[in-house]
């Protein structure tokens, strides 16, 4: 089974330019489900009863597998249960939406305290608090970037920007720029034109909200995807731990490269295979290092990231592979990240090949039986 992301992804996720040489799927971010999954509630030895739920959200699509649901458990109402918490999230949280939580801070120009829901404080905290580990490498606040170099939600031609457009963009971006306040709940901007864009953590956060949610109507055994993010625990309907496979990150076909065996515990990779355009033989990533102002060149393809929270796993795979293969390893293994990255090897011959790293903490988590 391949999670494809659908063509709404572009509601949270930086939408591409309209080009004849673009190769991608609307996200960058997906996963292909292995065997175990795939099987799931069919075939022989496949023994336990298994409700699954799917619908859309954020501009995507979400999916749940509940195995051996507690009797009683009444599935049309557990469906609307989620459907109203992921509908909840998005009206905080989405840039889409103009009456949003989010839309309403972004469009406000005081730079004065701005009150907010604890939940939006919660995840713009956890985000920064991502930012300062990682040096900046994850920025809430690169969106003006990310539009700039044509990835936002605006279709533009293939123009690079120039210097004057690169250094007004950098102007408005740094996390440092924010204020985060627990109590009242609100967020401050340094500057009026300051644009905040949780596209890469809010997926994550929603994963860990629904998993709570069924678990507290006693469901030990579940798996929890949107948009590619998830968060498993317990054991599938084959009774194994849920096996999830990292795609071989090639731009022209797909494929498992490979498995791991969730364990209550959250996933998610990042890559930059599939959303990128090309002028004049130079490639130009989706990815944007806030550092530079510019799309990451490194060799660096995909970056898998396990976390006890989905949101943690989600905010670092971005991390990551900003960093790239040298800095990124060398912070997630001195941090204790859970952690596996795909590189590009160098002048390859022929079909493309990779060299891998996986931390330590990757590899006592990761091991599929």
């Amino acid at each position: 089974m391949i999670l494809k992301p659908c063509d709404g992804c572009t509601r949270w996720r930086a939408r591409p330019r309209a080009r004849p040489r673009l190769l991608l799927q609307a996200s960058a971010r997906w996963l292909l489900l292995g065997v175990a999954l795939l099987l799931v509630g069919c075939g022989p030895g496949s023994e336990q009863r298994v409700l699954a739920l799917r619908g859309a959200t954020m501009g995507t699509t979400y999916s749940l597998q509940i195995v051996e649901p507690p009797a009683g458990l009444d599935r049309d109402a557990l469906a609307q249960q989620v459907s109203t918490q992921l509908s909840d999230i998005n009206g905080l949280m989405s840039t889409y939406q103009p009456t949003s939580e989010l839309s309403r801070f972004n469009a406000s120009s005081v730079t004065d305290w701005f009150l907010v829901s604890p939940e939006l404080v919660a995840v713009v905290g956890a985000a920064q608090a991502v930012s300062e580990a990682s040096a900046g490498a994850f920025d809430i606040t690169v969106g003006p970037l990310v539009n700039l170099w044509g990835f936002g939600p605006t279709l533009t031609a293939d123009v690079l920007p120039s210097a004057a457009e690169l250094q007004a963009a950098r102007a408005r971006v740094g996390w440092q720029q924010l204020d985060v306040q627990l109590q009242p709940p609100a967020l401050r901007k340094a500057r009026p034109d300051l644009y905040v864009d949780l596209s890469a953590i809010a997926k994550g956060y929603a994963v860990d909200r629904v998993a709570a949610l069924i678990e507290s109507v006693g469901v030990d055994n579940y798996l929890v995807e949107i948009g590619g993010e998830l968060r498993g625990r317990g054991i599938n309907g084959r009774g194994e731990p849920w096996q999830i496979a990292i795609e071989r990150p090639e731009t022209s076909k797909r494929a498992m490269f490979r498995v791991v065996a969730l364990r209550d515990i959250g996933m998610a990779t990042s890559g930059d295979y599939r959303n990128f355009f090309e002028v004049d033989g130079a490639r130009y990533s989706h990815t944007i290092d806030p550092a530079t102002g510019r799309p990451v060149g490194h060799r660096l393809a995909s970056v898998t990231v396990l976390a006890d929270q989905a949101m943690e796993a989600d905010a670092w795979a971005t991390a990551l592979l900003v960093l790239g293969p040298e800095r990124g390893f060398e912070l997630a293994e001195r941090l204790g990240l859970a952690a596996f990255f795909i590189e590009h090897a160098q002048d390859a011959p022929g079909e493309e090949s990779f060299v891998t790293q996986a931390t330590t903490a990757f590899n006592r988590l990761s091991t599929a039986p």
